[in-house]
């Protein structure tokens, strides 16, 4: 058995055109390129019991040897996909489990499963590979282009794989930041056998929530601290293509709660263990969620303003030129953030962050003997109390007041979801429950500030200017929804108010 450590990139087909003929490539190449053809035969039971248990099987015709191959366990973590592999050659375009290295896998694919086993997609694709020296690791860079089919359809590839010979992960990373000078890419996160299973599947993408994180309470604490960074991660991967790319407005939302969830994250790592690089990637977080917090807003002002109030009087000329107006202003905000620039930088970011995350950062003296389950009480105790202290004298409502709480309850709320699994799901859910609702409200209350000003933005629009009553219809819907708000926050402060700790013994 050997361990697979390669990172994926998707790649445009004109893009790796391009990184063929850049002179990087042949400065540090150990070998020639070479290209060859790759004809690869999936399998898996009607049900797919293999894919749903993590492992794929293949036959590989390269030329004219067939090579048999299982895959399986390991972990994708910041686009690196790093699994167990068994390969073996086979006489012909069959599988033989006479092989005395198949009792390998007796476990994964008992005999029971064997019987069963029936080709289920192809990929087809050419490969240009050549083995290159970076900074003293040796990297397999292989240019892959071609297709996966079923029986129905098909998809195309085109990816950019750099698999380790020898050296360490984060090598791959430095690599692939210098390789994005040169041309854009992104992480990929699936192999193509998944491809071809969400192909066969009709997979469609969709945004992606925040997953759980599951802890041991026996865990180190940089240890648990690393698992939920990856966690996040995944969930900032899994956005960026859609708010680069589609017109769902629910991607958006989702990288900003991933980035959210993210900063306090760092925050609470740089408690521990404070370091220049950290600080800059706080620094650099914080940002970025400023500027996807400015383009949010016109999301949400558009969808619980103004477009409810042009669905109920759709006649109004005012009314449908403030929404013009409001869209003009999205779509401008939205081209700003999707140009060439934007795009590569998230993705350098993403890189960094993995390469950050396999350096010597998590090797430093102050995370031993640190231990997961004590850390977790202590700190959220604090943000209890911090939490508990800025909802004090709420009767005023004043601005400042709520937007501190508003803080206050995000850092709680993600903390107490990042650490719940370490005290069970039944002690932890009520009590999530009942601060996301404290969350929700303060966030509405929020939406209403931010559609004040947005309309203040407005006014000056010139398409506007003889609009005024469609102005003040935004106010006074505004304003209602403010009053009604208001009583809804104290109702769910004072349920949140019953709920003890759930971390406290």
């Amino acid at each position: 058995m050997a361990i697979e450590t390669e990172l994926k990139l998707r790649i445009a087909p004109e893009q790796l055109a391009k990184l063929k003929r850049h002179p990087l490539l042949k400065t540090h190449q150990l070998t020639r390129p070479v290209t060859r053809r790759l004809y690869n035969i999936y399998f898996d039971t009607p049900k797919l019991e293999l894919n749903q248990s993590g492992m794929a099987l293949r036959l590989r015709r390269s030329g004219k040897q067939w090579l048999q191959t299982m895959k399986g366990g390991g972990s994708v973590q910041g686009g690196l996909h790093q699994r167990n592999e068994w390969e073996m050659p086979v006489s012909g375009p069959a599988l033989d489990f006479s092989l005395p290295q198949v009792e390998e896998w007796k476990d994964m694919l008992p005999k029971h499963l064997r019987k069963k086993l029936q080709p289920v997609f192809v990929t087809d694709f050419s490969r240009n590979s050549r083995i290159m020296e970076w900074q003293g690791a040796q990297i397999e860079l292989c240019m892959d282009q071609g297709e996966v089919s079923t029986e129905k359809t098909s998809t195309p590839i085109c990816e950019l794989e750099l698999e380790l010979i020898s050296g360490q992960p984060q090598q791959l990373f430095e690599l692939a930041l210098a390789i994005l000078d040169i041309v854009p890419f992104e992480l990929e996160s699936i192999s193509k056998a998944e491809q071809g299973f969400r192909l066969m599947a009709g997979y469609a993408e969709q945004p992606l929530k925040a997953m759980p994180v599951h802890l041991d309470k026996h865990d180190e604490l940089g240890k648990a601290l690393q698992t939920m960074i990856w966690s996040v991660l995944q969930q900032v991967q899994g956005n960026v293509r859609g708010v680069m790319g589609s017109r769902n407005t629910e991607y958006l939302h989702q990288l900003r709660v991933a980035l959210r969830r993210l900063r306090v994250l760092l925050r609470m790592v740089e408690s521990v263990c404070a370091d220049e690089e950290l600080a800059a990637f706080r620094k650099e977080v914080a940002a970025l969620c400023i500027t996807l917090g400015r383009i949010r807003e016109w999301d949400v002002f558009i969808a619980q303003t103004v477009q409810p109030l042009c669905a109920r009087m759709p006649q109004d000329v005012g009314l449908q030129a403030l929404l013009a107006a409001s869209e003009q202003q999205r779509a401008a905000s939205y081209s700003m953030l999707r140009n060439d620039v934007q795009v590569r930088d998230m993705q350098r970011l993403l890189l960094r962050f993995a390469h950050w995350m396999y350096g010597p950062y998590w090797q430093q003296h102050e995370w031993s003997g640190l231990y997961t389950r004590d850390f977790s009480a202590a700190y959220l105790t604090e943000l209890a109390r911090q939490f508990e202290q800025a909802g004090e004298h709420l009767e005023s409502f004043e601005t400042a007041k709520l937007h501190a709480m508003r803080i206050q309850a995000k850092k709680l709320r993600y903390c107490a979801e990042f650490f719940a699994s370490l005290y069970g799901k039944h002690k932890s859910e009520q009590y999530l429950a009942a601060l996301s609702a404290v969350q929700e409200e303060l966030g509405k209350i929020n939406d209403d500030a931010v559609a004040n000003r947005l309309l203040d933005q407005l006014v000056a629009v010139p398409a506007l200017s003889g609009c005024p009553d469609a102005i003040a219809l935004g106010r006074g819907w505004i304003a209602r929804d403010l009053s009604q708000q208001l009583g809804l926050l104290q109702e769910a402060i004072q349920k949140f108010s019953r709920q003890g700790n759930y971390w406290k013994k």
